[in-house]
């Protein structure tokens, strides 16, 4: 049995792993103008994983926490900061870049990412990315908002990634030809682009990053998916 994540839209996902465990990655729903209507009410998962603190990627994590007090995971300052509005108790998992923490199964860690992370305000850590190895052995790559960096090489000694998620929409993250870079640096065999189509701001498009990856003479396979599409790992 495969892993599956469904795009919600921006960078947010669900995703249920090959034993049945439950997860959001960046649960941005109600307000996410490209997320489908049947998503916007959150599920019940075992899970969330967050990147940053910014609004279009943790908006609805304190509503998943209530529907059933899940474990929430992810940057040291930031999931402390949502822990006190939210009540997590034992349930907030802060981490930092580079520690490892398990889900039954399943393992979580973070990653380097350069941006900027603040929520409500107040600076919440340093913004990450995030590896997830499932329990068939898969690892998705869910890059979070970047730029292009050359350590994205060892993220691909350390991590293999079968599939990363990339963001193409430039302004705020990578554009299309930094995206390409990140592409060749990670030895990507598969991508799904995210992160762009939202607003009006974030001018990348997935026809022009398959474009910069063409240029580069670079085999991997590139997954558009529309809001509320998946796709197995």
């Amino acid at each position: 049995m495969s892993a599956k994540i469904t795009f919600l839209g921006q960078s947010t996902f669900l995703g249920e792993s090959d034993k049945g465990k439950k997860f959001y990655i960046d649960p941005w729903l109600e307000g996410n103008p490209r997320c489908p209507e049947q998503y916007k009410k959150p599920e019940s998962v075992d899970f969330m994983v967050l990147t940053h603190g910014h609004a279009d990627h943790i908006s609805d994590v304190i509503k998943v926490f209530n529907t059933n007090n899940c474990n929430v995971a992810g940057p040291y300052e930031l999931v402390n900061l949502l822990s006190e509005e939210g009540n997590f108790g034992d349930k907030a998992v802060p981490m930092g870049k580079g520690g490892t923490i398990h889900f039954d199964s399943i393992e979580v860690t973070l990653t380097h990412a350069m941006h900027s992370s603040s929520y409500n305000g107040q600076y919440s850590g340093e913004p990450c990315g995030i590896i997830i190895k499932f329990e068939n052995g898969k690892t998705l790559y869910h890059a979070g908002d970047t730029n292009v960096f050359g350590d994205m090489k060892l993220i691909s000694e350390l991590y293999s990634p079968d599939l990363c998620l990339l963001p193409i929409g430039s302004r705020f993250t990578m554009n299309e030809k930094e995206a390409a870079l990140a592409t060749e640096l990670l030895s990507a065999n598969r991508v799904v682009p995210i992160h762009f189509g939202t607003f009006p701001l974030l001018t990348g498009t997935p026809e022009q990053y398959k474009k910069e990856v063409e240029k580069r003479k670079l085999s991997t396979e590139i997954n558009v998916l529309e809001p509320g599409d998946s796709i197995e790992i």
